[in-house]
């Protein structure tokens, strides 16, 4: 047996007297929240996308809360996980899209935003050990930015996913080590190895911390991949044919107006393919969270640990004629599954409040014990809705932001669109653009449901929806509805792509404590409507 250093008997000694001096002390830590965080890539709640997912229904939305009404403020991966990560709207943490240049894991990040992230705090100040495992930023372990190498402060134990969703042939970041996996299932399937080695951190850890843990599953994000005994899954299942499947987009937006209608015949295969297939991923993210949650229970700690099981963003799947992908304004885009099981959550709850990505950071900080006024984030704690409390003041907006992608030479696939477009698919559907750039103020309250944006383009083009009569989006109203709401939304939407901390969190245009000033009103629209892209970065 190797003789222990000195050093090390001296810690070992301190130890064991801070344990027997500090019995209460000791306890106390031990008893803080744990806190899971189930990210999923591209998991819609609009079109069915819980509906594979029988075990987490049951081991989460059944044992906790459901949010009805969850929201991301950018419908694209990376600013909604960096909204995620530093509890910010994008004009504030300025990720702007899944590019470097739009800010998405640049070295500008790295030293701006991911010395302030939640799990920086829970780590430095709260004391938590934290783990990350799967997908982290599309752009993560670019040469560009420090490679694999860098690992972001506030975590102990990382295990980051190479770029974008991959199921097999991917690189991970072990600790700032890279480690290359094959297309061997058994040791590969990357659902699986995430599942594996959340297990693992929960078998090793100590014991005489909290924990908090983030695994980003690359499920249901494209290639969609399944597990093999999976592949034959759903094959009587399709993309559901909705309201606004499939039909025309008029009085919207040029992007949505170019898509061509009706769909091919390929298109809708293509379609219902990738509908089934996605759906066939997220099996082994229900047997992930069942995994956890049994390790958990067999470790005695399910019954102090919070569990969110949430998506970046939405996804789309026909609507308005758009084959696949996500990006856009409306409700499959921007909404998103939310689930919370833990301590003082009532089972079997739902809740209609109106509450965003952006929350979850605050969230977190609140359920460890952080004093969210040294905060600067836009968001909210969740935590009263959590337990339940009664008379609690609620936001009834809030801000939709997205800066579109687009290269300055045409599409090779469709040359005839000319430069600026996207995405494209070969019937030259395009997805996005460089002016499909716009800002929303989605209201929820007790008499509207409404959503208003604008659009940075030439025509600075409106769209505005009434959502209880309109649920699908398909009648812009902004030529109908009355002026002075739509002054006020346009004076509301100014605030909030202006606004920062405890000012994105003041009364919408619907509140009692609202107040409208026509004074303080630009004249011209396109002067404000063009703020936003020029202050990007």
């Amino acid at each position: 047996r190797s003789a222990m250093s000195p050093a090390a008997v001296a810690r070992g000694l301190a130890l064991a007297a801070l344990l027997v001096l500090s019995p209460a002390g000791a306890t106390r830590q031990a008893r803080r929240p744990n806190v899971v965080l189930i990210l999923t890539d591209d998991q819609d709640v609009c079109l069915g996308g819980m509906t594979p997912l029988k075990k987490t229904n049951a081991l989460i939305a059944q044992m906790g809360i459901t949010f009805l009404n969850a929201y991301v403020p950018s419908a694209l991966c990376c600013p909604s996980r960096a909204s995620i990560l530093t509890g910010k709207y994008p004009h504030n943490h300025h990720v702007v899209n899944n590019t470097l240049e739009g800010n998405c894991s640049s070295k500008l990040w790295q030293k701006i935003q991911e010395p302030y992230t939640f799990p920086a705090l829970l780590k430095t100040v709260c004391g938590y050990q934290t783990f990350f495992a799967g997908k982290y930023l599309n752009e993560y372990g670019a040469e560009d930015a420090g490679g694999v190498g860098h690992v972001p402060p506030g975590w102990s134990f990382w295990y980051a996913l190479e770029k974008n969703s991959k199921y097999y042939n991917y690189t991970l970041s072990v600790n700032g080590k890279a480690r290359r996996h094959g297309e061997n299932y058994s040791v590969d399937y990357l659902t699986d190895v995430l599942a594996n080695m959340s297990l693992d951190f929960l078998e090793y850890k100590s014991n005489f911390e909290p924990f908090f843990m983030m695994i980003s599953t690359p499920a249901p994000h494209s290639p969609w991949t399944a597990a093999p005994q999976y592949t034959k899954s759903f094959q009587n299942v399709s993309a559901p044919r909705n309201g606004n499947f499939n039909i025309h987009g008029k009085n919207k937006h040029w992007l949505i107006r170019q898509a061509k209608t009706p769909m091919t015949n390929s298109s809708i295969q293509f379609l219902d393919d990738a509908y089934r297939k996605r759906w066939q991923t997220l099996l082994s993210v229900d047997d992930l969270v069942e995994k956890l949650v049994k390790k958990l229970e067999l470790n005695g700690e399910l019954d102090n640990t919070y569990i969110f099981y949430t998506s970046d963003n939405g996804y789309h799947t026909g609507q308005f004629s758009l084959p696949i992908d996500k990006r856009q304004l409306y409700e499959f885009d921007i909404k998103v599954p939310l689930l919370v099981r833990g301590p003082g959550i009532k089972p079997n709850q739902t809740n209609k409040m109106l509450v965003a990505n952006i929350d979850l950071g605050p969230t977190i900080l609140d359920i460890a014990g952080y004093d969210l006024n040294k905060t600067q984030m836009d968001g909210m704690s969740l935590l009263p809705l959590l337990r339940g409390d009664k008379n609690v003041t609620w936001r009834s907006d809030f801000l939709v932001e997205y800066q579109g992608e687009g290269y300055n030479g045409s599409d090779p696939t469709c040359p005839g669109l000319g430069p600026g477009v996207t995405h494209c698919f070969p019937d030259c559907v395009c997805e996005d653009s460089y002016n499909n750039t716009y800002a929303c103020v989605r209201t929820l309250s007790t008499s509207w449901d409404l959503q208003y944006c604008e659009f940075d383009d030439r025509e600075v083009f409106v769209e505005v929806y009434n959502l209880t009569a309109d649920p699908h989006q398909i009648n812009n109203i902004a030529k109908t509805i009355d002026q002075e709401i739509l002054e006020k939304m346009n004076y509301r939407l100014m605030m909030l792509q202006s606004c920062s901390g405890a000012t994105c969190r003041t009364p919408g245009v619907f509140d009692p404590g609202y107040r409208f000033d026509p004074r303080l009103m630009f004249s011209n629209h396109g002067v404000r409507a063009r703020r936003f892209s020029a202050r990007s970065l």
